[in-house]
């Protein structure tokens, strides 16, 4: 295990109640024609969106391997997730920016398929790294455009020395995109942050609670594992579809 997360076991099947599709997006953003996968209500439209952020490590069938796309029939929502690679959701010095690449490509792709107006606002979700990049892209996408967000196990740290290299290219880089830094862009917008009382990052996730006005936590016995993230996934989609 990573501090940026695991891998979830890959699940190719449709889940139960719902129809599964997948694609490339076009070249761009350094993501070279990344694959995204989309689950819908089966035999309905689907009555919003969530975007799903994987982990350190996952990839597009990560989000199904932990059971975010069995809640698809339950809830009406639509969930999409895509190879998002390991730069952190944010634009790199390696000329990648996964994060462009979710707010122009993935999202505007997505509800297309879904038959949703270009405008719909989205719910964003992640763990570990895709949990920052959650806060991340709510802020910079605003309360305009996102209805909610849910960031379980976020991988957040209070100052540059406490990061791993992988997460940021240098000092600026995580000035720039430190959520602490960022805090008044999710003022105001549904935040629910869930993790492990023995995550490692839970002193931070803490740290950020305590800065954000409204927010739900849920902070529960357990570490940063796949089978956490498991558990929880149910509640986090019932919790973004009272919000859509």
């Amino acid at each position: 295990m990573t501090l940026g997360g695991t891998l979830a076991g890959c699940r190719t099947s449709a889940p139960s109640g719902a129809v599964l599709s997948d694609g490339t997006l076009d070249d761009g953003h350094g993501g070279n024609g990344a694959r995204w996968r989309l689950a819908v209500p089966e035999g309905t439209a689907p009555r919003g969106l969530v975007v799903a952020l994987h982990g350190f490590g996952g990839d597009a069938d990560a989000a199904f391997g932990l059971g975010y796309g069995d809640a698809v029939a339950a809830t009406g929502l639509a969930l999409v997730s895509v190879d998002g690679g390991n730069g952190y959701w944010h634009a790199r010095r390696d000329s990648t920016d996964s994060g462009a690449m979710v707010r122009e490509d993935l999202i505007p792709t997505a509800l297309d398929r879904c038959g949703l107006p270009a405008s719909t606002r989205v719910g964003l979700l992640g763990w570990s790294m895709g949990g920052f990049g959650a806060l991340l892209l709510a802020g910079d996408l605003g309360p305009a455009r996102v209805n909610g967000v849910v960031a379980a196990s976020a991988a957040l740290w209070r100052t540059a020395a406490e990061t791993p290299a992988v997460a940021f290219d240098d000092r600026g880089d995580f000035e720039r995109h430190s959520i602490f830094g960022r805090v008044a862009r999710l003022a105001g917008m549904p935040v629910r942050l869930d993790c492990g009382e023995s995550d490692p990052f839970i002193r931070a996730n803490r740290a950020l609670a305590e800065q954000l006005p409204g927010v739900e936590t849920h902070f529960e016995p357990g570490g940063h594992e796949d089978d956490w993230w498991r558990a929880h996934a149910a509640a986090e989609m019932t919790w973004l579809a009272a919000r859509a």
